[in-house]
């Protein structure tokens, strides 16, 4: 049965450009009241106008940050029915070259991150019954040389995702990870300029994952996730195939 979003509050993080911006587009054109987060206050108050929604700068490593965003969401709009944990970051250089501080940050930011997110939404969520989309990656289940962290934690928030599953199930909240291929983002954009052996390892991946997907499509794909209460969202679908051959991709 369809997951009607009219009349719902979806939060999302990482929600001033690129996917969290565009999947506020669409839950509101679908009839949903949409709270984005973020760490860029001007670009966060543009998107909130566009949908009519609320904006609140907050960082996702900061608890009583998160904490004050859902309470002033619910506040706002009196319910908290979809969380959608997509803020992320990526660090450019090797573990050899790379500074560990980092390392550990996209560590904080990705995996961490989303587990404080939930964590504040959670007991929300639970009261509406309703549905956990957290953003991981294709780099979950393949290695780029120049992202370990990165890949490290989008591991991380895959297998999170699937304990949370287990453990919201009694509550009637539904969790899902979306795990999108190289999205035409900022993000990718500067990793692709600044990052040599990322331009390298990307042209020798075989199809999909040297695929470059829009943010339309993957925002797309992420709203129609949530309608279904998908478990997993993979943009494109073809990166199913993927998942299911992940001992081969991962044996280098």
């Amino acid at each position: 049965m369809r997951y009607d979003l009219a009349g719902k509050t979806v939060l999302i993080t990482g929600a001033a450009r690129g996917i969290g911006a565009q999947v506020a587009r669409l839950a509101a054109a679908r009839g949903a009241q949409v709270a984005l987060v973020g760490l860029e206050p001007e670009l966060l108050n543009q998107v909130a106008a566009e949908v009519d929604g609320f904006a609140y700068a907050a960082d996702v490593t900061d608890q009583s940050a998160l904490d004050n965003a859902v309470a002033a969401t619910v506040d706002r709009f009196g319910r908290l029915d979809v969380l959608v944990a997509n803020a992320g970051i990526a660090n450019l250089g090797t573990v050899a070259t790379g500074p560990v501080d980092a390392l550990v940050r996209t560590v904080e930011v990705n995996l961490v991150g989303a587990m404080r997110t939930v964590s504040a939404a959670l007991p929300h969520v639970a009261d509406a019954k309703g549905h956990v989309l957290i953003v991981s990656s294709a780099a979950a289940f393949t290695a780029m040389p120049g992202m370990a962290a990165y890949c490290a934690s989008k591991a991380g928030v895959e297998q999170f995702g699937n304990v949370l599953r287990l453990e919201a199930y009694h509550r009637g909240v539904t969790v899902g990870t979306c795990h999108p291929i190289w999205i035409d983002t900022d993000l990718v954009r500067d990793i692709r300029a600044d990052l040599a052996s990322f331009r390298y390892a990307q042209k020798r991946l075989p199809w999909p994952l040297n695929s470059v997907i829009s943010v339309e499509q993957c925002a797309e794909s992420i709203v129609r996730g949530i309608e279904r209460r998908k478990r997993k969202v993979y943009v494109p679908r073809s990166m199913a195939l993927v998942q299911a051959l992940r001992p081969i991709v991962l044996s280098g």
